[in-house]
């Protein structure tokens, strides 16, 4: 018998450590390779820590709501015989192995096939591994909804899925009667609601604290500059009404906007590179990779930025293939540790809220960010060879929020302004 060092392994650019939130297993379990150990929480992303070996889980070193470092030892596992065990070291400066899109659509599909059970309208969390079980075994949203979670914040495990299907099979309980494997902590799985007088006092969750020191942080480090511009993106709605229903059926992708944006901002950037920098003291660090992050909203309420890297290398039906896949799969909870780190620039949508206008703050490290408001219908002045005419155009709003230390009034309005020029120039016999 030999002791394998469970260590907590990297979790994308610039995340130092992470929260324990549940352990899955308990000292004693048997464990095989690839089992699920411990749930995590980085200021990111929620994700679960898999087992490189099996065997025995012999200790615990790292309690639930501690904080370990990348590369600290957080259990103990027994096994059989010997086992190579990674250095410390080399756990950090591993980067996550890139899987192809096409390996990521072919896991996917036997759970697409087995169920088309949405999770993603629950206000409750669900890790990736109970949404997999529960899908798997025909467990509906309701069902789910309604087991007694003994994870922290009354979370529901894996544990807990697995006695509920036990329990239903055999049909000793209903979801409301199902008790938890394990003791449940008495804290309460959602924010503590207190009533003062006429007013409600809602305890903001662990991600909406992240978020509001973030973006405190934000406007504190960065002296933020907005500018905005007028771009008639008529040939764009023209383009996507004519082009939309053979671009599904050729691309098996829905064309939304957002890829034609993504795609006018890397053009952008490659003019003016140094948009495309970050600052650290008194230097500035000039990216060479054009990393796109992009605002998705998630059912909670609460936002997250999943990262097309490499942006400027994608056709506009690759960028339209991303954009599904990262945003699906943030509302389903279901984002890498990597697939949020690394952006150099970021896209919100404040359109689809209605907004035409917005001032976006600004993600650091990055110096710049867009805000892409409402398509309206207006009445333009528009130029031809027979003279002035007044015709019915479709405007947006582009509003460019930048970092003043290192971003001038006049590179910010150069950029926006570039944007426009390739949103408004957009050929109308563009190949789908």
């Amino acid at each position: 018998m030999a002791d394998y060092k469970l260590i907590l392994p990297a979790m994308g650019e610039g995340v130092m450590e992470a929260t324990i939130i549940s352990w899955l297993k308990n000292p004693g379990d048997m464990i095989e390779e690839d089992d699920a150990v411990v749930e995590i929480a980085t200021d990111k992303v929620d994700s679960e820590v898999p087992s490189p070996v099996s065997g025995k889980l012999k200790e615990i070193l790292v309690n639930e709501e501690d904080i370990a470092k990348i590369g600290d030892v957080i259990a103990i596992i027994e096994v059989d015989g010997e086992v190579a065990q990674d250095s410390t070291e080399t756990i950090k400066e591993s980067k996550p192995e890139e899987v192809p899109q096409e390996t990521i659509s072919e896991l996917e599909k036997p759970l697409t096939e087995k169920t088309q059970q949405d999770f993603s309208s629950s206000d409750k969390f669900f890790s990736p591994l109970v949404k997999s079980i529960a899908a798997t075994e025909g467990i509906s949203l309701s069902e789910l909804e309604q087991i007694q979670g003994s994870g922290i914040e009354g979370r529901v495990t894996k544990e807990d899925i697995l006695k509920f299907v036990e329990d239903k099979k055999s049909g000793k309980t209903t979801p409301a009667a199902t008790k938890a494997s394990t003791p449940t902590p008495s804290k309460p799985s959602t924010p503590t609601t207190v009533m003062s007088g006429e007013d409600e006092i809602i305890e903001m969750d662990r991600m909406r604290k992240i978020i509001a020191k973030n973006m405190v942080s934000a406007k504190q480090i960065a002296p933020h500059v907005t500018s905005f511009i007028e771009a008639d993106v008529t040939n764009i709605v023209l383009w996507r009404n004519k082009n939309k229903d053979e671009f599904l059926k050729k691309n098996g992708q829905k064309i939304t906007f957002m890829p034609i944006f993504i795609e006018a901002i890397a053009k952008a950037i490659k003019d003016f590179p140094m948009i495309n920098v970050s600052v650290d003291g008194d230097h500035i660090i000039k990216k060479k990779n054009i990393n796109i992050g992009m605002a998705a909203a998630l059912p909670s309420g609460n936002l997250i930025v999943p990262v097309i890297k490499n942006a400027d290398q994608y056709s506009l039906s690759g960028l339209a293939a991303q954009v599904n896949d990262l945003a699906n799969r943030a509302r389903q909870n279901k984002l890498k540790p990597e697939e949020i780190q690394g952006g150099t620039y970021t896209i919100t949508n404040i359109g689809s809220f209605g907004n035409t206008l917005g001032t976006p703050i600004i993600p650091q490290p990055q110096v710049a960010i867009m805000a892409v408001g409402a398509i309206v219908k207006k009445p333009a002045v528009v130029e031809t060879p027979q003279g002035d005419v007044i015709a019915i155009r479709h405007k947006m709003y582009l509003s460019h929020a930048y970092d003043h230390r290192v971003v001038d009034g006049a590179l910010g309005g150069m950029f926006v302004q570039r944007v426009a020029q390739y949103l408004e120039e957009f050929d109308l016999n563009t190949p789908i």
